[in-house]
């Protein structure tokens, strides 16, 4: 295990800058407003190719107890417990605040090895800076800017110098065989709660304030012997209703999520049906072409006439994906859990899956003589050939003539076909078409002089016979 290092302080000091500056990205979402993170994100810190570690960002402690601060602050306090080192941010421009010191009775009662770190010092007196903070103790001070990367390689060389050789926090892998999955949907809907039911911990801020989640936040899981990553995502919303700056750079971080992900679990409230807002989030997972799994959460909180009526509302609105399967959970208690995950790995299975050429094109061979494609102005298509195009989602590559006139329903008619003879479910099926080229188009034959001298005897021949 890598050592694990906390990034600690009140809003707005600078803490998601230093931990993308620390972990070389832009994992985290960084704003001049105040109370942007909320949740732990966690990182990899790699200064050179012996030593490494764990950063984990946190959201400012503001002082609340109650409400979504409250719960901010307890997941920072979180990190902070379980951290083998923890930075001390604070404001070189605004100077102590009562808020630190607050902050810093709490790090000393817990006992946690500090390093006070003083950030945004560009532009101002950094001996004035250090003097300020002097009453809080700390032997060793460190003033960095981490928005323009001043004072960095000086701050981790003071932290490799107190972290252990080995760590006890649990820290992200790159393992190929872990299965991606993302939960995505409209805010409130309970994605937080969902995941937090799976982890079996309060791993991330659940509350009924829609919003709550504004990062992408990733974490890994074991179940039954398989393993997983599991991204809970900020709600996404229709861009007309997007005004904060923040907001849009969580619905950017969301599309990231679901572009990276292997099996899109899109969660609804059964509540209130499909709306708008779900069709939106459902038009961005079939535009990056996601294996879908629909989880209708709140499901144990209907009667049984809303239930009936639920049901008839979701045939009607999710016909056009109906390749994806339903499950009915409650987040809350944990009902309908083992469900959503085995039409997770059905629709992983059929997403991933590997097709030999032969096999497909037998496939088209009984489609096309079972229903041949129809005349379009004396034209009919032909398909020749197909060959597997790629997987996630299962891409077919047809070779043909006269593809362009192919009429949609009789591509429609093909991906039905190969889903039901392949037996995939919860994935898109794509068809590509591409036609010959005539190797003579645009080239002109050029004749050879006995041929000219050829052609003007005949013509002379012929005028003669006249």
């Amino acid at each position: 295990m890598l050592p694990l290092v906390a990034l600690v302080g009140r809003p707005n000091v600078g803490k998601s800058t230093l931990f993308n500056a620390l972990t070389r990205s832009r994992d985290a979402l960084v704003h001049d407003q105040p109370g942007v993170t909320r949740d732990r994100h966690y990182g990899v810190c790699r200064p050179d190719a012996e030593q490494s570690f764990v950063v984990v960002d946190t959201g400012g402690i503001a002082g609340e107890e109650e409400g979504l601060a409250g719960a901010t602050a307890r997941q920072a306090r979180a990190a902070a417990e379980e951290a083998d080192l923890v930075l001390f941010i604070v404001d070189g421009r605004e100077g102590p605040s009562a808020l630190d010191d607050d902050i810093l009775r709490w790090l000393r009662k817990a006992a946690r090895p500090t390093l006070l770190v003083i950030n945004k010092i560009d532009g101002v007196d950094e001996p004035g800076a250090r003097a300020e903070f002097a009453r809080y103790g700390f032997d060793d001070v460190m003033t960095i800017s981490a928005a323009h990367r001043q004072g960095i390689d000086d701050l981790l060389e003071q932290v490799l110098e107190r972290l252990p050789e080995e760590g006890e926090a649990e820290t992200l892998d790159n393992d190929p065989n872990r299965m991606r999955v993302a939960f995505v949907g409209r805010p409130n809907v309970g994605k937080s709660t969902l995941v937090n039911r799976l982890l079996g911990e309060e791993r991330m801020i659940a509350s009924e304030v829609p919003g709550t989640t504004r990062d992408s936040i990733a974490v890994d899981l074991e179940r039954d012997g398989r393993q997983y990553r599991l991204v809970d995502t900020a709600g996404l919303r229709r861009k007309s209703r997007v005004d904060e700056a923040v907001e849009k750079f969580s619905v950017v971080k969301t599309l990231q999520a679901i572009e990276q992900c292997q099996v899109a679990v899109l969660l609804l409230d059964a509540s209130e049906g499909v709306t708008d807002q779900d069709a939106s989030v459902l038009g961005a997972i079939l535009d990056a072409g996601r294996a879908l799994v629909v989880a209708i959460n709140k499901w144990d909180g209907l009667t049984t006439y809303q239930r009936e009526q639920a049901e008839a509302l979701l045939s009607r609105k999710l016909n056009f994906v109906e390749w994806a399967e339903a499950v009915r959970i409650s987040a809350k208690h944990g009902s309908g859990l083992r469900e959503l995950f085995r039409a997770i790995h059905r629709a992983h299975a059929s997403a991933t899956r590997e097709f030999a050429t032969s096999e497909i094109n037998k496939a088209l061979e009984v489609a096309y003589e079972s229903n041949p494609p129809p005349s379009i102005r004396g034209h009919v298509s032909k398909l020749r050939y197909v060959h597997p195009g790629g997987s996630n989602p299962p891409t077919f590559v047809v070779h043909g003539t006269r593809l362009k006139v192919l009429p949609d329903s009789y591509k429609r008619y093909l991906e039905n076909f190969f889903r039901k003879r392949f037996k995939l479910v919860g994935t898109p099926v794509r068809f590509v078409f591409k036609e010959g080229t005539n190797p003579y188009e645009g080239k002109k034959n050029e004749l050879t002089d006995r041929q000219i001298a050829r052609k003007r005897r005949l013509i002379r021949h012929v005028k003669r016979g006249k």
